[in-house]
């Protein structure tokens, strides 16, 4: 058959009707169109066709001229889309050509946009930020991070594009986690989300911090503080009850260290002696074990040094300073170390393992210790990681310094105090 193609206007279709006649295409016609090794055009008219390839392809197209130039539009394939559906998608061609637009161009920017949407959608760029900063982080607070996006952020705005999520979309996901009552959760959530947009600012991806909108809206956490001891007199009784204590060797030794050392209950049970320098005077935690991911200097006062040189007597030949007491392999665990604290008779409202760092905070600032040193001691994080990968060294002649003095001190409580009814019967 032989077609002819005439153009009906600078932007608009092109009339393609069949050679003698004005006949359109039907369903019946089409399936029964079968391969002839031929490339073949079946028009519909208004600039529709459908192509058949030798093989017996069979695809929509529409030629129309744009701007001047002739140009053709990819309509689908034919049977998945039909015959009614093609013409619908040629009136719509046509309603952009009468408004100036060109359809094979609109057609490419929606792809574009689609593409855009699943490359820069939250979900993608959050995990392209977990991916990038997970090594800063000890494992199980990455994981925690994920965990909560996923249960409760992904499903509500994880397919939106990152720069379009709004203020009111963040807190209905936000919403549902504080009406499960984990208020603090909520807020740990938000403060992730607003590190992903910045992430996406940074990277091009978004304009602004819509969580920066939302800082006042989240019902206030109560944060309940560590149980600790901060009065001297009472500190002092505590370091007397704990040298008294009959209980395992090994616990005993860890409770006496952990006042003039005050890392973390995490970092104290899981000690190994390869990490220790005792004719250094200096104890170097790893950044695979420290909290924020960089290495931790604690310098070890003489009395701690006393300590440890007894202690090596019964752990020394193993990996671990406070090996379990079912297997010499492992640590031993925090509630070993709390256990500890209770047969002495301090209840969960008296003192707790992470108080000893509670008290070492108080008792320095009020001594008045430089903030800066005290901080550094106690490895709080630094917000520049770049800065604190080279600064674990920093005013480590004043830390020693401020260890023994702060050791000594103790020593004096420990001295000043009486006997503690605490340890009765002990």
């Amino acid at each position: 058959m032989l077609y002819g193609i005439s153009p009906s206007g600078d932007n608009g279709i092109f009339s393609t009707k069949r050679a003698g006649d004005g006949m359109k295409l039907t369903d019946t016609f089409l399936r029964g169109l079968k391969a002839t090794g031929k490339a073949k055009k079946h028009p519909d008219g208004e600039g529709l066709y459908l192509f058949v390839s030798p093989t017996g392809g069979k695809l929509w197209r529409m030629d129309y001229r744009f701007d001047g130039k002739r140009k053709t539009l990819s309509l689908g394939a034919y049977p998945a889309v039909s015959l009614a559906d093609v013409r619908a998608r040629r009136q719509t061609a046509k309603a952009q050509l009468a408004q100036g637009v060109d359809p094979a161009a609109h057609k490419q920017a929606v792809k574009a946009a689609v593409r855009a949407e699943a490359t820069n959608s939250f979900e993608v760029v959050a995990r392209e930020w977990l991916n990038k900063y997970k090594e800063s982080w000890i494992p199980r607070h990455g994981a925690k991070i994920l965990s909560r996006l996923e249960r409760d952020i992904f499903p509500i705005i994880g397919g939106k594009t990152v720069g379009s999520v709004t203020a009111l979309e963040l807190l209905a996901a936000l919403r549902q986690i504080e009406a499960r009552g984990a208020n603090d959760t909520a807020r740990r959530t938000l403060q992730n989300c607003g590190q992903i947009f910045r992430y996406a600012i940074a990277t091009g991806r978004a304009e602004r911090d819509t969580a920066a909108d939302l800082r006042d809206a989240l019902t206030p956490v109560r944060h309940v503080s560590f149980a600790t001891i901060t009065e001297p007199k009472a500190i002092g009784a505590l370091l007397r009850d704990i040298d008294a204590y009959s209980g395992n060797l090994i616990v005993q030794a860890a409770l006496r260290i952990a006042p003039y050392v005050f890392v973390r209950p995490g970092e104290l049970r899981r000690a190994e002696w390869a990490e220790f320098d005792l004719a250094g005077a200096e104890w170097r935690i790893p950044a695979g074990r420290m909290k924020m991911r960089q290495v931790h200097i604690v310098p070890l006062a003489r009395q701690v040094l006393g300590v440890l040189e007894d202690l090596r007597q019964y752990t020394g030949a193993g990996r671990f300073l406070f090996p379990s007491m079912r297997a010499n392999t492992a640590p031993i665990s925090d509630m070993t170390l709390l256990a500890g604290l209770r047969r002495l008779g301090y209840g969960k409202e008296d003192m707790t393992v992470h108080g000893f760092r509670s008290m070492a905070s108080t008792l320095l600032n009020e001594q008045g210790y430089n903030r800066d040193w005290i901080e550094r001691q106690l490895a709080h994080g630094e917000r520049n990681s770049v800065r604190a990968a080279y600064n674990y060294a920093e005013y480590l002649p004043e830390r020693r310094r401020m260890m023994q003095e702060f050791a000594d001190y103790l020593d004096g409580l420990r001295a000043q105090a009486g006997p503690s009814c605490r340890t009765c019967g002990a």
